[in-house]
């Protein structure tokens, strides 16, 4: 973590301090060395008389809020399009004290920390019942005990009534679910259980036990469920301000003693809803969740390595190789591609210029035919008993006449229409109606006079099917 302003605000989120110069000057006397820097404010704290440890709690209490991450509240999900807001959700106290170890560290930055650190920032803000005789300590109204004691009450009534077909809810305590999920660098899917609502019974047998859905959660999630029944649940309830059921939410730690609320799904929902909208919860939350799990690799490698400098070293140097490789490596896959895109168009434009000049050398070809069927109709004769007076129909309605010799073939009328340039030639036949007749190939030879058509013809073009 070798950023300053990363140091500076990972500082702020552990310590709860809302002073960024007071921060400053403080990793600036430990050499900007975080570990350092924390220790030494911890035992400077922890020195502190108990008289004012409670002002200390009030006020690192207060500057955790302030510092806690600034995000847009989430709306509950009512069948519009999904979207993920997150707001961050403080927790009851109850829930908090007895926790292993609830994970620490700004959302906006991805960092999440060791529970031994948030140890101490519980204990600022008077959370941590870790020390005896101190009377100031919060005593949790449930204890971890009672606590697992309703997680496995509510597991088996649950399986009891709507079968092994669901999600694994875990049976431990809320804090320990989500301590769950952070080791897993899961999102906590929690459910929490209205056993008088009417539309409970077929949500639990029909949604959450739908084979499809039980699968993906397991895949995808630590899942979390509490009866509001019981005294967990109910706080949960209450801090998720739950307002109409079947209730649903995911969540992910956020800062000290608060979760981020990512999704809450609110009323009953079918399977398919439901995938759709956890789907895109995980979506979106990936950067988050592989953020986390990068910088715990990077914590991890840090601890192991610190004593190892010229490893440590080597180490950043190889990263900073492979970071240069894969930037090598990325840039010329793009100039790859780039080069195989414009190849591509040069083909694609040479393709087109080819399939322009053959069409112009086409066009240019049956100009060329026509003007040569035209001539060799020669002049139109004048009116008289040898002379055949031709009207032609066209599909469009349009007309033409035109006068032939009564010994002008039949094979002289196609020259004539194909020379007029309205149809492709060969694409239609010469009919005469009353009776119908088809001038088609074997009556090309034939004379107007022998087919008929003296003096005088009407004919329709028949386009070819």
């Amino acid at each position: 973590m070798g950023d300053v302003a990363d140091k500076l605000a990972y500082f702020q989120a552990i310590t709860g301090l809302d002073d960024p110069d007071l921060c400053t000057e403080i990793l600036s006397a430990h050499g900007w060395d975080l570990e350092k820097a924390i220790s030494s404010f911890t035992s400077i704290s922890n020195s502190s008389d108990e008289p004012t440890a409670a002002a200390a709690s009030s006020s690192s209490n207060s500057n955790a809020q302030e510092a806690a991450v600034v995000l847009p509240a989430t709306a509950a999900w009512t069948g519009g399009a999904p979207g993920l807001a997150w707001k961050v959700v403080t927790l009851p106290f109850s829930i908090i004290s007895r926790s292993l170890g609830l994970v620490s560290g700004a959302i906006g930055l991805g960092m999440w920390a060791a529970s031994g650190v948030l140890s101490y920032s519980l204990g600022m803000i008077g959370l941590n019942s870790g020390r005896v005789g101190d009377s100031s300590t919060t005593t949790p109204l449930v204890s971890v005990s009672a606590a697992v004691s309703e997680a496995m009450d509510f597991v088996a009534r649950f399986e009891r009534d709507f079968g092994r077909t669901r999600p694994n809810f875990v049976a431990e305590g809320f804090m320990d679910a989500l301590q769950r999920s952070r080791h897993a660098f899961k999102l906590l899917f929690v459910y929490l259980h209205s056993p008088d609502h009417p539309d409970t019974p077929v949500f639990c047998d029909r949604t959450l036990c739908n084979e499809a859905l039980a699968a993906f959660i397991n895949e995808n999630f630590v899942a979390w469920g509490g009866s509001i029944r019981a005294s967990e649940g109910f706080k949960m309830s209450n801090s998720l301000k739950a307002s109409r059921f079947p209730f649903c939410a995911v969540v992910m730690a956020a800062t000290n003693q608060r979760i981020a609320l990512l999704q809450q799904i609110e009323g009953p929902q079918s399977p398919e809803e439901m995938i759709n909208i956890l789907q895109r919860v995980l979506e979106e939350s990936a950067p988050v969740l592989v953020s986390a799990r990068l910088d715990a690799e990077e914590r991890r490698n840090t601890v192991r390595l610190r004593e190892e400098q010229d490893a440590a070293y080597r180490a950043a140097l190889e990263a900073d190789q492979a970071r240069e490789r894969q930037r090598r490596e990325e840039q010329e896959r793009l100039e790859r591609e780039a080069a195989e895109a414009e190849r591509k168009r040069k083909e694609e434009e040479e393709a087109r210029d080819r399939a322009a000049l053959e069409a112009a050398e086409k066009e240019a070809a049956l100009a060329k035919l026509r003007q040569e069927k035209a001539l060799s109709l020669g002049a139109e004769p004048e009116k008289g008993t040898d002379v055949t007076q031709v009207l032609v129909r066209f599909p469009a309605g349009d007309r033409k006449e035109r006068r032939f010799h009564s010994t002008a073939t039949i094979q002289s009328l196609y020259d004539y229409v194909d020379s007029l340039g309205c149809l492709e030639m060969g694409s239609y036949c010469l009919v005469s109606n009353f009776p119908r007749t088809v001038y088609g190939p074997e009556k090309l030879s034939l004379s107007l006079k022998e087919a008929g058509l003296h003096p005088q013809a009407s004919l329709f073009v028949e386009l070819n099917s």
